[in-house]
Protein backbone atom coordinates (compact mmCIF):
# COMPACT_ATOMS: atom_id res chain seq x y z
CA UNK A 1 0.00 0.00 0.00
CA UNK A 2 1.25 3.49 -0.92
CA UNK A 3 0.22 6.75 0.73
CA UNK A 4 -0.42 9.81 -1.43
CA UNK A 5 -0.60 13.32 0.02
CA UNK A 6 -3.26 15.64 -1.42
CA UNK A 7 -2.58 19.35 -0.90
CA UNK A 8 -5.48 21.76 -0.44
CA UNK A 9 -6.41 25.14 0.98
CA UNK A 10 -8.12 24.91 4.35
CA UNK A 11 -11.41 26.63 3.45
CA UNK A 12 -14.60 24.59 3.69
CA UNK A 13 -15.11 24.67 -0.08
CA UNK A 14 -11.50 23.75 -0.85
CA UNK A 15 -11.68 20.85 1.60
CA UNK A 16 -14.91 19.67 -0.06
CA UNK A 17 -13.12 19.63 -3.42
CA UNK A 18 -10.09 17.80 -2.03
CA UNK A 19 -12.36 15.25 -0.34
CA UNK A 20 -14.14 14.75 -3.67
CA UNK A 21 -10.80 13.97 -5.34
CA UNK A 22 -9.75 11.74 -2.44
CA UNK A 23 -13.01 9.79 -2.54
CA UNK A 24 -12.80 9.20 -6.28
CA UNK A 25 -9.17 8.14 -6.14
CA UNK A 26 -9.87 5.75 -3.29
CA UNK A 27 -12.80 4.22 -5.20
CA UNK A 28 -10.41 3.48 -8.08
CA UNK A 29 -7.43 2.47 -5.92
CA UNK A 30 -8.75 0.99 -2.65
CA UNK A 31 -5.34 -0.57 -2.04
CA UNK A 32 -3.78 2.88 -1.51
CA UNK A 33 -4.13 5.49 1.20
CA UNK A 34 -4.89 9.14 0.44
CA UNK A 35 -4.44 11.86 3.06
CA UNK A 36 -5.22 15.57 2.95
CA UNK A 37 -2.58 18.17 3.75
CA UNK A 38 -4.19 21.59 4.24
CA UNK A 39 -2.44 24.96 4.05
CA UNK A 40 -3.46 28.60 4.38
CA UNK A 41 -2.55 30.65 1.30
CA UNK A 42 -1.75 34.34 1.02
CA UNK A 43 -5.22 34.99 -0.39
CA UNK A 44 -6.76 33.30 2.67
CA UNK A 45 -4.72 35.44 5.06
CA UNK A 46 -5.35 38.89 3.56
CA UNK A 47 -9.08 39.44 3.95
CA UNK A 48 -9.31 43.21 4.44
CA UNK A 49 -8.02 44.23 1.00
CA UNK A 50 -9.77 43.70 -2.37
CA UNK A 51 -7.96 41.00 -4.35
CA UNK A 52 -7.32 43.32 -7.29
CA UNK A 53 -5.38 45.71 -5.03
CA UNK A 54 -3.08 42.95 -3.77
CA UNK A 55 -2.03 42.50 -7.38
CA UNK A 56 -0.44 39.09 -7.04
CA UNK A 57 -0.99 36.10 -9.30
CA UNK A 58 -1.33 32.77 -7.59
CA UNK A 59 -2.85 34.22 -4.41
CA UNK A 60 -4.59 30.94 -3.64
CA UNK A 61 -2.09 28.53 -5.19
CA UNK A 62 1.55 29.46 -4.50
CA UNK A 63 1.90 27.74 -1.14
CA UNK A 64 0.54 24.51 -2.60
CA UNK A 65 2.89 24.80 -5.56
CA UNK A 66 5.86 25.23 -3.21
CA UNK A 67 4.71 22.03 -1.50
CA UNK A 68 4.74 20.19 -4.82
CA UNK A 69 8.16 21.48 -5.79
CA UNK A 70 9.60 20.56 -2.38
CA UNK A 71 8.03 17.10 -2.50
CA UNK A 72 5.89 17.73 0.60
CA UNK A 73 2.70 16.78 -1.27
CA UNK A 74 2.08 14.52 -4.27
CA UNK A 75 -0.78 16.43 -5.87
CA UNK A 76 -2.56 19.74 -5.29
CA UNK A 77 -6.29 20.30 -5.70
CA UNK A 78 -7.38 23.76 -6.89
CA UNK A 79 -10.42 25.59 -8.12
CA UNK A 80 -9.23 25.94 -11.71
CA UNK A 81 -10.26 29.60 -11.82
CA UNK A 82 -7.65 30.35 -9.14
CA UNK A 83 -4.80 28.75 -11.08
CA UNK A 84 -2.66 31.12 -13.20
CA UNK A 85 -2.41 30.24 -16.88
CA UNK A 86 1.40 30.07 -16.65
CA UNK A 87 2.55 27.55 -14.05
CA UNK A 88 5.92 27.43 -12.28
CA UNK A 89 8.58 25.47 -14.16
CA UNK A 90 8.36 21.78 -13.32
CA UNK A 91 4.62 21.77 -12.62
CA UNK A 92 1.66 20.81 -14.81
CA UNK A 93 -2.08 20.24 -14.64
CA UNK A 94 -2.53 16.48 -14.57
CA UNK A 95 -6.33 16.43 -14.70
CA UNK A 96 -9.28 18.72 -15.31
CA UNK A 97 -12.16 17.19 -13.36
CA UNK A 98 -15.67 17.20 -14.79
CA UNK A 99 -17.06 20.68 -14.64
CA UNK A 100 -20.01 21.77 -12.55
CA UNK A 101 -22.38 24.44 -13.93
CA UNK A 102 -19.91 27.27 -14.68
CA UNK A 103 -22.18 30.31 -14.41
CA UNK A 104 -22.54 32.80 -11.57
CA UNK A 105 -25.58 33.08 -9.34
CA UNK A 106 -27.31 35.91 -7.49
CA UNK A 107 -28.27 35.36 -3.87
CA UNK A 108 -30.80 38.03 -2.96
CA UNK A 109 -31.72 38.91 0.59
CA UNK A 110 -35.37 39.51 -0.36
CA UNK A 111 -35.60 37.05 -3.26
CA UNK A 112 -35.60 39.87 -5.84
CA UNK A 113 -33.99 39.17 -9.21
CA UNK A 114 -31.25 41.44 -10.61
CA UNK A 115 -33.51 42.97 -13.22
CA UNK A 116 -36.10 43.89 -10.59
CA UNK A 117 -33.82 45.46 -7.96
CA UNK A 118 -34.59 49.08 -7.07
CA UNK A 119 -32.19 51.68 -8.46
CA UNK A 120 -29.23 52.21 -6.13
CA UNK A 121 -29.34 48.70 -4.67
CA UNK A 122 -26.05 47.54 -3.15
CA UNK A 123 -24.47 44.32 -4.49
CA UNK A 124 -21.64 42.51 -2.73
CA UNK A 125 -18.76 41.19 -4.85
CA UNK A 126 -14.98 41.45 -4.79
CA UNK A 127 -14.71 40.45 -8.47
CA UNK A 128 -13.86 43.13 -11.01
CA UNK A 129 -15.23 40.81 -13.72
CA UNK A 130 -18.63 40.55 -12.04
CA UNK A 131 -18.79 44.22 -11.10
CA UNK A 132 -17.91 45.46 -14.61
CA UNK A 133 -20.49 43.25 -16.31
CA UNK A 134 -23.21 44.16 -13.84
CA UNK A 135 -22.44 47.86 -14.29
CA UNK A 136 -22.76 47.40 -18.04
CA UNK A 137 -26.10 45.63 -17.49
CA UNK A 138 -27.39 48.08 -14.88
CA UNK A 139 -25.41 51.28 -14.39
CA UNK A 140 -27.72 52.27 -11.51
CA UNK A 141 -26.48 49.56 -9.13
CA UNK A 142 -23.89 50.16 -6.40
CA UNK A 143 -21.23 47.73 -5.20
CA UNK A 144 -19.53 46.73 -1.95
CA UNK A 145 -16.27 44.79 -1.79
CA UNK A 146 -16.88 41.35 -0.32
CA UNK A 147 -14.06 39.01 0.74
CA UNK A 148 -13.85 35.85 2.80
CA UNK A 149 -15.10 32.30 2.43
CA UNK A 150 -18.66 31.61 1.35
CA UNK A 151 -19.98 31.35 4.91
CA UNK A 152 -18.45 34.74 5.74
CA UNK A 153 -19.96 36.31 2.63
CA UNK A 154 -23.41 34.96 3.44
CA UNK A 155 -23.13 36.28 7.02
CA UNK A 156 -22.08 39.70 5.75
CA UNK A 157 -25.11 39.75 3.45
CA UNK A 158 -27.44 39.01 6.35
CA UNK A 159 -25.83 41.62 8.61
CA UNK A 160 -25.60 44.46 6.05
CA UNK A 161 -27.71 46.67 3.83
CA UNK A 162 -26.65 44.74 0.72
CA UNK A 163 -29.50 43.62 -1.51
CA UNK A 164 -27.62 40.51 -2.58
CA UNK A 165 -24.30 38.91 -3.45
CA UNK A 166 -22.88 37.21 -6.55
CA UNK A 167 -21.12 33.86 -6.22
CA UNK A 168 -20.13 30.95 -8.45
CA UNK A 169 -22.89 28.35 -8.79
CA UNK A 170 -20.36 25.54 -8.33
CA UNK A 171 -19.29 26.65 -4.86
CA UNK A 172 -22.86 27.31 -3.75
CA UNK A 173 -23.95 23.84 -4.88
CA UNK A 174 -20.96 22.08 -3.35
CA UNK A 175 -21.83 23.58 0.04
CA UNK A 176 -25.48 22.53 -0.32
CA UNK A 177 -26.84 26.06 -0.59
CA UNK A 178 -28.90 25.70 -3.76
CA UNK A 179 -32.09 26.81 -2.00
CA UNK A 180 -30.44 30.20 -1.37
CA UNK A 181 -30.05 30.92 -5.11
CA UNK A 182 -32.39 33.60 -6.42
CA UNK A 183 -31.27 33.22 -10.04
CA UNK A 184 -28.59 31.71 -12.23
CA UNK A 185 -27.22 34.70 -14.12
CA UNK A 186 -27.55 34.36 -17.89
CA UNK A 187 -24.29 34.29 -19.83
CA UNK A 188 -25.76 37.14 -21.92
CA UNK A 189 -25.45 39.27 -18.76
CA UNK A 190 -22.35 37.75 -17.18
CA UNK A 191 -19.67 35.47 -18.57
CA UNK A 192 -18.01 33.37 -15.88
CA UNK A 193 -14.38 33.33 -14.82
CA UNK A 194 -11.93 31.28 -16.86
CA UNK A 195 -12.13 27.67 -15.62
CA UNK A 196 -14.97 28.36 -13.20
CA UNK A 197 -16.72 25.20 -12.01
CA UNK A 198 -13.81 22.82 -12.68
CA UNK A 199 -11.44 21.28 -10.16
CA UNK A 200 -7.83 21.09 -11.36
CA UNK A 201 -5.21 18.67 -10.09
CA UNK A 202 -1.69 20.10 -10.28
CA UNK A 203 1.33 17.81 -10.09
CA UNK A 204 5.08 17.73 -10.67
CA UNK A 205 5.80 17.18 -14.36
CA UNK A 206 8.36 14.49 -13.58
CA UNK A 207 5.95 12.40 -11.46
CA UNK A 208 4.82 9.98 -14.16
CA UNK A 209 3.34 7.74 -11.45
CA UNK A 210 1.00 10.53 -10.32
CA UNK A 211 0.09 11.38 -13.92
CA UNK A 212 -1.03 7.81 -14.38
CA UNK A 213 -2.78 7.72 -11.01
CA UNK A 214 -5.04 10.71 -11.69
CA UNK A 215 -5.67 10.07 -15.38
CA UNK A 216 -9.14 8.53 -14.73
CA UNK A 217 -10.25 11.84 -13.12
CA UNK A 218 -9.60 13.85 -16.28
CA UNK A 219 -12.81 14.75 -18.13
CA UNK A 220 -12.11 15.22 -21.83
CA UNK A 221 -14.94 17.66 -22.69
CA UNK A 222 -14.09 19.79 -19.68
CA UNK A 223 -10.41 19.71 -20.64
CA UNK A 224 -11.14 20.94 -24.18
CA UNK A 225 -13.42 23.74 -22.98
CA UNK A 226 -11.24 25.11 -20.20
CA UNK A 227 -8.02 24.84 -22.21
CA UNK A 228 -9.62 27.17 -24.77
CA UNK A 229 -10.62 29.57 -22.00
CA UNK A 230 -7.14 29.52 -20.47
CA UNK A 231 -5.54 30.12 -23.88
CA UNK A 232 -7.68 33.24 -24.27
CA UNK A 233 -6.64 34.46 -20.83
CA UNK A 234 -2.98 33.72 -21.50
CA UNK A 235 -3.04 35.61 -24.82
CA UNK A 236 -4.58 38.63 -23.11
CA UNK A 237 -1.99 38.35 -20.33
CA UNK A 238 -4.80 38.42 -17.83
CA UNK A 239 -5.18 37.06 -14.34
CA UNK A 240 -8.15 36.30 -12.15
CA UNK A 241 -8.19 39.93 -10.93
CA UNK A 242 -9.00 41.58 -14.26
CA UNK A 243 -12.44 41.85 -15.93
CA UNK A 244 -12.06 39.00 -18.41
CA UNK A 245 -14.80 36.38 -18.80
CA UNK A 246 -14.92 33.25 -20.94
CA UNK A 247 -17.09 30.22 -21.44
CA UNK A 248 -16.16 27.23 -23.57
CA UNK A 249 -18.44 24.33 -24.43
CA UNK A 250 -18.12 21.29 -26.67
CA UNK A 251 -20.98 21.08 -29.16
CA UNK A 252 -21.23 18.50 -31.95
CA UNK A 253 -17.53 17.78 -31.75
CA UNK A 254 -16.43 21.42 -31.85
CA UNK A 255 -15.18 23.66 -29.07
CA UNK A 256 -17.20 26.87 -28.97
CA UNK A 257 -15.79 29.78 -26.98
CA UNK A 258 -17.31 33.09 -25.89
CA UNK A 259 -14.97 35.72 -24.51
CA UNK A 260 -15.45 39.11 -22.85
CA UNK A 261 -13.33 42.06 -21.73
CA UNK A 262 -14.87 45.03 -19.91
CA UNK A 263 -13.69 48.36 -18.58
CA UNK A 264 -13.84 48.80 -14.81
CA UNK A 265 -16.71 51.27 -15.02
CA UNK A 266 -18.72 48.91 -17.20
CA UNK A 267 -19.09 51.46 -19.98
CA UNK A 268 -17.10 49.37 -22.47
CA UNK A 269 -17.79 45.67 -22.93
CA UNK A 270 -16.19 43.73 -25.76
CA UNK A 271 -17.34 40.28 -26.87
CA UNK A 272 -15.85 37.63 -29.14
CA UNK A 273 -16.71 34.14 -30.36
CA UNK A 274 -14.56 31.42 -31.88
CA UNK A 275 -14.99 27.71 -32.59
CA UNK A 276 -13.02 24.80 -33.95
CA UNK A 277 -11.19 21.63 -33.00
CA UNK A 278 -8.01 22.82 -31.30
CA UNK A 279 -8.58 24.50 -27.90
CA UNK A 280 -5.46 26.65 -27.74
CA UNK A 281 -5.99 27.91 -31.30
CA UNK A 282 -9.61 28.77 -30.53
CA UNK A 283 -8.64 30.65 -27.38
CA UNK A 284 -5.98 32.61 -29.26
CA UNK A 285 -8.44 33.44 -32.04
CA UNK A 286 -11.06 34.74 -29.61
CA UNK A 287 -8.41 36.80 -27.84
CA UNK A 288 -7.27 38.27 -31.18
CA UNK A 289 -10.87 39.32 -31.92
CA UNK A 290 -11.00 41.09 -28.54
CA UNK A 291 -7.61 42.75 -29.09
CA UNK A 292 -8.80 44.02 -32.48
CA UNK A 293 -11.68 45.71 -30.68
CA UNK A 294 -9.39 47.43 -28.17
CA UNK A 295 -9.07 44.90 -25.34
CA UNK A 296 -5.35 45.54 -24.77
CA UNK A 297 -5.94 49.24 -24.20
CA UNK A 298 -8.66 48.50 -21.63
CA UNK A 299 -6.55 45.94 -19.79
CA UNK A 300 -3.41 48.09 -19.83
CA UNK A 301 -5.32 50.84 -18.01
CA UNK A 302 -6.42 48.61 -15.16
CA UNK A 303 -3.75 45.92 -14.84
CA UNK A 304 -2.00 45.93 -11.48
CA UNK A 305 1.69 44.92 -11.62
CA UNK A 306 2.37 41.67 -9.74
Amino acid sequence: MSTFRIGTRDSLLALWQAEWVKKHLYSIYPEHEFVLVSVKTKGDKILDVPLAKIGDKGLFTKELEYGLLRGEIDLAVHSLKDLPTILPEGLMIGAFCEREEPRDVFLSKEGIRLEDLPSGSLIGTSSLRRKAQLQYYRADLNFADLRGNLQTRWRKLEESNMAGIVLAYAGVKRLGWEERITQIISEDIMLSAVGQGSIAIEISADRLDIQELIKPLNHEETSLAVRAERALMRKLEGGCQVPIGALGIVHEGKVQLKGMVASLDGKQLLRAFAEGQEPEEIGNNAAEHLIAQGAKAILDQIRVPS
